[in-house]
Order: C-alpha cells, then structure tokens, then sequence
C-alpha cells in the first residue's frame, strides 16, 4: 500500500513522531512508524494465546487502518509504541484529598506523568476553602486555587518528554466556598495557563437556577453550609468570564455520573484536561479516532458513506485499543491497577465536516445533526458487539461484577467499562489530513497565517480549492477577499449551492453547535469534546442560552469561546485594522522607561553551540534578583553576526529593564530560523536568537519555576503543617499569550476544548 501523507502530516511526524538517533538525526520512516506502532499493539494477543500466524495477521490490520489513514491512536501511542518508555495513555485523573501529603504526592505523579507525554485531571473540591483556621496551629489555609498554582508552575517546570506540553483540567463544584475565586482564577490569561477549568455543575443547582433561588455553599471539611448564593448571580459570573476569555467551561458533574459504569468504585469527579474523558481517580484512558473522511465511497457521481468498512475498522480499532492497554507502561503502579480494573477505551472520530462536505449536507442542517446520530449510533453497536466478542475469549474487566453490565445469568462478557469518546485530534488530524478536526465544522476556507517577518501567507481548505478549481471560480484574489472576511455569504462570483455547503464555524450559530455535540453525545459512553464557537460580538445573552442548552439536550459539558476574546489570535479572518477616528487618546498607555542601572549587578554566561559557532550568552540579574540585561559574544566573529547579535542584546535588555514579560520575549525570539541549525544536547538549535531564547527560558523561567515550587512546598509544609497535613500557599505565575504557537510561531485555535496549532501540531492539550 502506497502511504500517502500530505507536506503538514510529513512536517508533523518529522517533528514530533519518527525516530531520532542521539544527535537528533530522524532514523525512521511514517510506514516504519506504522509497522512499529502496529506491531507493538498485536503482541499483546500473545498473553491469550494467539499463534504467531494470528498475530501476523493482526499486525498487518493494524498497519493498514493506519496506513490508510482510517484510524490513529493518540498521539503517545504513535510516538511510544515499540519503544523503551511505551507509555501510551492520553490523559489520567489524580485525587487531591485534604491533606499535605495527597496534594504533594499527586503533584509528583503529575510530574511523572507528564514526563511521559499524558495530560492530568483534578477535582480539587476536597480541599477546605480560603481562609479556614487551622485547629492546632492557628493558620490559615489557602485553599484550592492557590495549590492549582503551585501544580501550574510545575507543569511549567516539565516539558512533556520533549514532544508533548503538559496540560491539566482544574475542576471546583458549585458549591464550593471558593467557587467565586474559582470562576475568575483566569480573569488575567497569562495565569494559571497550563489548566482548563470548569465548574462541576450540579442538577440541583440547574433547578434552582430555573427558579433564581439562592444555594448552600458546602464547607467540604466540616461538611456543614458556610452560606448561601444566588444561582443566578453564580451562573451569571460563569457565563461573564467565559464570554471574556473562554473560561470556565461546565461539566454537568451529575449526569456525568448518570453513565458510570462501575458506581461502586466511586463517583466520577473529575475529567481529562478536555473534559471529555470521565474517570474515576487513577485511571487512564487510552484513545483512537475513526477518520470518517476515509468512510465515503463513490456511487455513480455521488458519495456515499461505507458502512462496511465503517464496521471493519470500528472492530479493528476497538481490538487495537484493548490490546494498547495490556502493552501499556504505565507510570504508576496505582495507574495501571485502577486502568485494568475497568480496561475503558475511547473511540471517537474526525473528519467529520469533510464527510459532511463531501455528503453534499451543510453542517448547520437537521439532516447533518440526524446522520450524526446515526453514524455514531452505528459505531457505538459494533464497537459494543466487538468488545463483546473479546470479552468472550479473553475475559469481562475485572470490576464487571456489580457493574450496570452485570447481568444474573453471567451470560454478557463486556470487556470494556467505557468505549466511545469524542476526544481532540488536532494532531493526528493532521497526519490522516487533509480532514477537518473531531466533529468540529470548519474553521475558515482561506486565511491569512502571519509569518516571522509580518508578511501574509494564505491558506485555501483543500477541499473548498478542489471545489473552485473544477466550478472555474478559483482566483487569488477571491482567496484573498475570503480570507478578509469571516465568510463567503455575502460575496459575489461564487454559486449559492457551494455557499450552502462550506460554511464556517462563522457561518454557524451557537445553538447549531450545541445541537451537534448534543447529537454525537447521545451515544457516546463518555463525553464530547467541543468548541461552541461564538462571533466576537456575541452577547453575553447569547452564551447564557448556549450553556442552558446544553443542558437540556444532555450534554455533559460545554466549552465556548468568543472570536478575538483572548489578547492575540494569529489566525485571523477579517481586517484586524482600525479606523483612526475610532481611535483615541485612552487607547494609548502611558510610555514604559526603562529602569536605571544599579551600581552592582550579578549573572551567569552560558555556552551554546550553534550553526556559526560557540555563541556565550550572559544574563545579569538586578538586586531584586529581576532580569536586567544580556550580553551576546560569538568566538571571532564580526560585521554582520556580531552587529545583529548586539542589536538582539541591546533590545532583550531593553525589554528586561522595561518590566516585558520574559515569555513573550522567549517567544519572540523562539524557533526563529537561520540556514545553519545545530544540535546542542540532543535539542535543536534554529539560530542564534533560537539559542537565546533557550538560555533566557532557561535561566529565567524554567530554574525560577522549579525553585519557586521546591522553596514553596518546604515552606509551606514547614510553616503550616499540622495533624491534619494541610498547609496555605500563595503562589503566583505568568504563562503565555494564547495565540501564537511557541514551537513554530504559527496560528493557535480554539477547537474541540483545546488550543492547538493546524501547522506544527502544537496542543496544548
């Protein structure tokens, strides 16, 4: 089989996926990463007894549904599998009890995990609220918002196995005494940037929303009611925040549990960092997407779906999924007892608006919503008859005793707790691709991807230029005019049919969006990971309604996001300019001088090996230990290099004395290209201003973050500590700007519950 994979899916598995020897060198080929993956998956039938013929045959299925581009695991299963770390889970859940040492022991399994590329969800509604005295010592305790901060700075302080960013889900109940502190933790988006968060919304709550009657808040410790607020006034706070920035989101906690398969292990609490992977605390998730772009067959002059091979690799995909959690090493051994108590799987699909594209049916339409049903009806039947037949030969998890499977004749042999999620695939989208993401419609068909240098590229979605260039209305100067606006509604010079089928997440309203995710739910085991995509003018109304309708079409969360609401967004479509009288003089802030120079300052000079030679960075911090100035110097060099290596010094020092956040310089100045990269320490280094930022982030984030954690968990537990093991912290930190991708400098977006980049495969998910 020809593997055909498009110049971004090349990028993407050159990057982050294929094998690198020491020096940093890609050693493997995508069909030797196919064949890896597929034949470290097969070996698991060996433990039940499969002869090597069977496993053969099995291998070679795997191999080719991957191939093919009709399915792909997550991305730590592609990126582990068949190698020595082999940890192949996408996402976890810790409990956080009311104590010192529960809270510190899930910070150091979250470090673990994602070392080794997994995304971590948190309930942290156990812990006593803000302010509470502590019996034996008198102190006061924090509460739960300043321990998100302590977890958030040492997410900051690992980077995912160097290919994956670490992300959690922070989670408070609704009737927690802090949950005011909560909703607005994120009011300034360069804090607590490496969570989501959502309020657990309970139905008791949503009653007595409908009726605007106040509700107790719940001391969790004491379990006695502190006191009691409007619903109203809570939801309304909810809804004022998500408008702003996109955060909190809801999980409705209540009906969540309404689909646990397993209530006498415990009540679900808590949610993967996209909140569509419910789990109870310490388990694990092992996810795969089906790509239903590649489920249509041509008949005549129309497409169709393929419900045959629809069911042939639903059946493949939920054996590959079993068989990953039976090779999986797992990071805990708390993990891998708790994930093969339930053995639960998540499979989900992308591709979704390509289908419907190719279909001929507009995304915002009752027939797109009702095959949605359908097709997910259908994968939901035969992924259950397939983990029936497994569970016939090799056995019912472990917990199926007591479970809502359970039945008196012993006769139903389940093998999986759970086994349908809508989860992320921003990038394995990307290397099935060209397909559109998860279930989410388009984002645009032409738009601008600002580049290094302020120049303009533009980007035409495949499918729509297919469609242009056989109708005759393909030009640059539509692309153009696309890409200027937010749709192409109202343009002229293309025909009315095509505008009813490509519409964008522009062109589609809120209750569309929520209709959809409500659709796929319904038969999904789990939850569906969704962005409900709102124009930047939007009202505040308008998300009120959106997050009341998810509710009652049983959804089990809701994510929004309002255009242009973060600080930047890259990816942009309209003009971004204004009119000069819609300027004045209150839009202009007070001009920023630079600090003096003290008489005595201290640093350090690090040595980096570059494309152009040993390049010596100094960093000289003030008597407040603040970021003051930095000094470049490379060998012998001269002219050129030496004058923009002085340049670069003079206005990172600039930046430094004028109070700039370190990170948005490190971000500038990151992944900058120059002809001649180098490999330093198994990393590459792009250019001199590459180097640079590594050493600034360095010296000046990464050591700050790790010593601020390690001197705030020791004062902490040295200052507070008392029987009960709970302590107070106030910890705070900065994080990035939402919008540019730190890896590439490409365009971020929101898109199913996350913040990914289509061009590298950045997520920080």
């Amino acid at each position: 089989m020809e593997l055909k994979l498009s110049g971004n899916a090349l990028k993407v598995l050159e990057r982050r996926y294929l094998l690198k020897d020491e020096s940093g060198k890609v050693i493997e080929t995508p069909e030797e990463l196919f064949h890896r993956v597929a034949a470290a998956i097969a070996q698991a039938d060996k433990l039940y007894g499969k002869t090597d013929k069977e496993i053969s045959n099995l291998e070679e299925a795997f191999n080719r549904i991957m191939a093919s581009l009709e399915f792909m695991p997550n991305s730590p299963a592609l990126m582990n599998a068949g190698k020595e770390l082999a940890q192949l889970s996408a996402c976890f859940v810790l409990p956080i009890e009311d104590s010192m040492e529960s809270i510190f022991e899930s910070l150091k399994a979250t470090a673990m995990i994602h070392k080794s590329g997994g995304g971590t969800g948190f309930n942290f509604s156990r812990l006593r609220p803000k302010n509470s005295v502590v019996r034996t010592t008198g102190g006061i305790a924090s509460g739960p918002v300043s321990f998100m901060k302590v977890y958030d700075a040492a997410t900051e302080a690992v980077k995912q196995g160097g290919s994956r960013r670490g992300a959690n889900m922070g989670i408070l109940r609704v009737d927690h005494p802090d949950i005011l502190e909560f909703i607005t933790c994120k009011e300034n988006d360069k804090h607590i940037t490496n969570f989501n968060i959502s309020v657990a919304i309970t139905d008791e709550f949503m009653q007595k929303l409908e009726k605007q009657e106040d509700y107790d808040l719940v001391d969790p410790r004491t379990h006695q009611v502190v006191k009691r607020l409007n619903t109203r006034e809570v939801f309304d706070l909810i809804v004022k925040q998500a408008h702003k920035n996109g955060e909190p989101g809801v999980i409705f906690i209540d009906r969540m549990n309404e689909f646990n398969p397993t209530p006498k292990l415990g009540r679900y609490e808590s949610t993967n960092p996209c909140g569509e992977q419910i789990l109870l605390p310490y388990e694990s998730c092992d996810l795969g997407s089906i790509n239903l772009d590649r489920m249509c067959k041509k008949t005549g002059n129309r497409n169709e779906i393929d419900w045959d091979k629809l069911r042939e690799v639903t059946h493949l995909a939920v054996h590959f999924l079993d068989n990953l959690i039976d090779v999986n090493k797992f990071p805990l051994p708390q993990i891998e007892k708790a994930t093969k108590l339930t053995r639960k799987i998540g499979l989900g699909v992308m591709g979704w608006a390509s289908l419907l594209i190719r279909l001929n049916i507009p995304y915002n339409s009752d027939e797109a919503v009702a095959l949605a049903e359908k097709i997910m009806s259908f994968i939901l039947d035969e992924a259950t008859k397939k983990s029936l037949e497994i569970g016939k030969t090799k056995g019912s998890f472990p917990a199926f005793k007591g479970s809502i499977y359970d039945r008196k004749n012993g006769s139903t042999k389940m093998r999986n707790a759970t086994l349908t999620t809508i989860a992320p695939t921003g990038t394995i989208s990307i290397i099935a691709g060209p397909c559109s993401s998860g279930i989410e419609p388009l984002f645009a068909l032409s738009y601008y991807r600002n580049v290094m240098d302020n120049d303009k590229l533009v980007e035409v979605e495949p499918l729509f230029e297919e469609v242009a260039r056989e109708r005759g209305f393909y030009s640059r100067d539509l692309m153009e005019k696309i890409a200027e606006n937010a749709s192409i509604q109202d343009l002229e010079g293309i025909p009315e049919d095509v505008k009813r089928i490509f519409v964008t997440s522009h062109d589609i309203s809120p209750e569309w969006h929520v209709r959809m995710q409500a659709a796929f739910q319904k038969f999904v085991h789990n939850a569906t990971s969704k962005t409900i995509n709102f124009p930047h003018e939007a009202t505040m109304e308008e998300v009120r309604k959106s997050y009341l309708l998810a509710f009652e079409l049983n959804c089990k969360g809701i994510t929004i996001y309002r255009d242009k609401s973060r600080e930047e967004q890259v990816l942009n479509v309209g003009t971004t300019k204004e009119k000069p009288d819609q300027i004045t003089t209150a839009d202009f802030k007070k001009e920023i001088a630079p600090r003096p120079r003290p008489e005595v300052i201290i640093g350090t000079t690090t040595k980096v090996a570059t494309g152009c030679g040993n390049l010596y960075i100094t960093i000289n911090v003030d008597e407040k230990g603040l970021p003051f100035e930095l000094f470049t110097q490379m060998g012998k060099a001269g002219g050129c290099a030496a004058s923009q290596l002085e340049a670069i010094g003079r206005l990172v020092s600039l930046g430094f004395r004028s109070g700039i956040e370190v990170k948005s310089i490190i971000e500038q100045l990151r992944n900058i290209r120059c002809p001649s990269p180098s490999w330093e320490k198994g990393q590459r280094i792009f250019s001199c201003a590459d180097a640079i930022a590594r050493v600034v982030e360095k010296r000046l984030v990464n050591s700050q973050a790790v010593k601020i954690a390690v001197e705030t968990a020791a004062n902490v537990a040295m200052k507070h500590s008392n029987e009960d093991g709970h302590a107070a912290v106030d910890f705070t930190n900065k994080g990035d700007i939402v919008g540019v991708c730190p890896d590439c400098g490409g365009a971020l977006r929101h898109e199913e519950g996350c913040v990914k980049c289509q061009a590298c495969g950045f997520s920080k998910c």
